[in-house]
C-alpha cells in the first residue's frame, strides 16, 4: 500500500560552547601518535554506562518524555567546526573516512554543539562498495560517484565476492576495520552521554552505485541490469548482503546501540523490482542482525520506496524512516504502534526564518504523535543550513510538552 509522506520540521537546541570546539584530550592525544587501534582493542568492557536512553526506547517502542531527536548527516559540512577541522588536517571527506581518530572527532562534533540524542558514525554508504574493490571518488560538486561502474557481468571478475559469510567476514575485517576500530573509540569518548548508531546502504543501493556510478546520471542502469543480466545480477546483490550482515554485525559488536539501514536510491528501482530485487534482501538482513544482536533496534530508510513502509515492518524492522512522499497522518493510521522517524524538510533549515522552522516542527509532532517518533529529517543536510536554525529544529523538539 502506498504511503505519501509529506516533509515538516522539528525545532532545535540551543549551542553548547563555543562556535569553534576543541577535540576532546584523548583524540588530540591519539592525533599527536596514539594508535587509534588502542581505543578499541580495550573493548565493549570499558564502555560506561548510556546516561540518554530516549532513542533506544523510542525505537523500542517504549514510553518517551518527547520525541527523540537526531538528523541525517549532522555531522559534516554544515559545521563551522568540520570546515575548521578539514583546513587542520588537510583531508578531503574520503580521506577523513580512514583514519578512525578523525572519525571520532567528527562524530562527535555535533553532540557536543546540539543536544541531539544520538551520535552516528561519521562515514559514508559506499565504503562497502570500496571493499568490494570498486573506486569512489568526490568530485567538487557532484556528490560522490563511482568513476568506473561496471559495465557487464564480466566486470564483476575485477571484484572481490566473497565466496560465503565467512569471506565475507574476511573481508570486513581486512578492509573495513578502521570502521568498526572507530565505533569503538567513540564510543569511550561518548562515555555514555547519547547512543551511537551505526549504518550501511542497503544491497539495492550499492548495487545501484556500482552499475550506474552516480545518483543524478545513468538512472536506469541499475533496473536495465536487473532485466538484461538477472544472473549476475542475483549473484551480487547476494553477496552484497552477505557483506552488508557482516559490516553491520561487526559495527554492533564493536559497540554501536542501534542500527540503521539506508536504501537510498529506492526512487530509481519500481515497486514490482523492489519487491523482487530490494525487498528479500532486507529481510534477509534484519532476520540475520535480530537473530545475532536482539537488543540493538534496527532503523530502516526506504528513500523513494515508502510504498515498503508496512512489508519492512512486517519483515522485522524496529523503526520505520519516512522520507517526502510520505502523509504522516496515513503513515500513522495504517502503523499506529510502530516507531517512526522524519520527516522535517532540511530546506526549512537553509533560510528559515526560525519561528517557521519551529511552527513546522510542532505541526509534524502534532501529525505523528509525540510517542514512538524519532524527530529526524525526509533526507540529509546538504551543507546550506544554519546551525541557529538546527538548533532551533532541535530545541523544539527537546522542549516538546514542557511548561512554556
Amino acid at each position: 500500500m502506498k504511503l505519501f509522506l509529506l516533509v515538516l520540521a522539528t525545532a532545535g537546541a540551543a549551542v553548547e560552547g563555543s562556535l569553534l570546539v576543541a577535540a576532546p584530550r584523548s583524540i588530540a592525544t591519539a592525533r599527536s601518535g596514539r594508535p587509534a587501534a588502542c581505543a578499541a582493542a580495550e573493548g565493549a568492557a570499558a564502555f560506561a554506562p548510556l546516561q540518554n536512553d530516549i532513542m533506544l526506547r523510542a525505537a523500542r517502542g517504549e514510553a518517551t518524555e518527547r520525541p527523540a531527536v537526531w538528523l541525517f548527516r549532522q555531522a559534516g559540512r554544515h559545521l563551522p567546526e568540520y570546515n575548521a577541522y578539514k583546513a587542520e588536517t588537510g583531508k578531503n571527506f574520503l580521506e577523513l573516512l580512514k583514519d578512525p581518530v578523525d572519525v571520532t572527532e567528527c562524530t562527535l562534533q555535533p553532540v557536543r554543539r546540539y543536544p541531539i540524542d544520538a551520535a552516528i558514525l561519521f562515514s559514508d554508504i559506499l565504503v562497502v562498495a570500496e571493499a568490494f574493490g570498486v573506486d569512489v571518488e568526490m568530485p567538487g560538486g557532484k556528490g560522490i560517484t563511482v568513476p568506473r561502474p561496471l559495465a557487464s557481468p564480466a566486470d564483476l571478475q575485477r571484484l572481490a565476492i566473497p565466496a560465503d559469510a565467512d569471506a565475507a567476514a574476511a573481508l570486513v575485517s581486512e578492509r573495513l576495520g578502521h570502521v568498526t576500530r572507530a565505533v569503538t573509540m567513540i564510543r569511550r569518548e561518548l562515555a555514555g552521554k547519547v547512543p551511537l548508531i551505526g549504518f550501511s546502504a542497503a544491497p539495492w543501493t550499492l548495487f545501484y552505485y556500482m552499475v550506474g556510478g552516480s545518483s543524478k546520471q545513468n538512472q536506469q542502469e541499475g533496473e536495465r541490469w536487473l532485466a538484461e543480466h538477472p544472473e549476475a545480477s542475483a549473484k551480487l546483490l547476494d553477496a552484497l548482503c552477505t557483506v552488508v550482515i557482516e559490516y553491520m554485525s561487526a559495527q554492533a559488536a564493536a559497540g554501536a546501540q542501534l542500527l540503521q539501514v539506508f536504501e537510498a536510491m529506492g526512487m530509481f528501482i519500481s515497486p514490482e523490482s523492489f519487491d523482487v530485487w530490494a525487498l528479500p534482501y532486507m529481510r534477509r538482513i534484519v532476520t540475520e542482525l535480530k537473530a545475532r544482536h536482539p537488543e540493538v533496534p534496527l532503523m530502516v530508510f526506504p528513500r523513494g520506496a515508502a510504498y515498503a513502509l508496512p512489508a519492512l515492518r512486517e519483515a522485522g524492522y524496529d523503526v520505520l524512516t519516512l522520507d517526502d512522499t510520505a502523509n504522516r497522518e496515513s503513515v500513522r493510521t495504517l502503523l499506529p504502534d510502530v516507531c517512526v522517524q522524519g520527516n522535517f524538510d532540511p530546506a526549512l533549515l537553509v533560510d528559515g526564518p526560525e519561528d517557521r522552522v519551529r511552527a513546522a516542527t510542532s505541526d509534524m509532532i502534532g501529525a505523528l504523535g509525540s510517542q514512538r517518533l524519532i524527530a529526524n529529517l525526509c533526507e540529509g543536510l546538504s551543507g546550506k543550513e544554519q546551525p541557529e536554525l538546527v538548533a532551533a529544529f532541535v530545541d523544539e523538539v527537546t522542549s516538546y510538552g514542557s511548561p512554556p
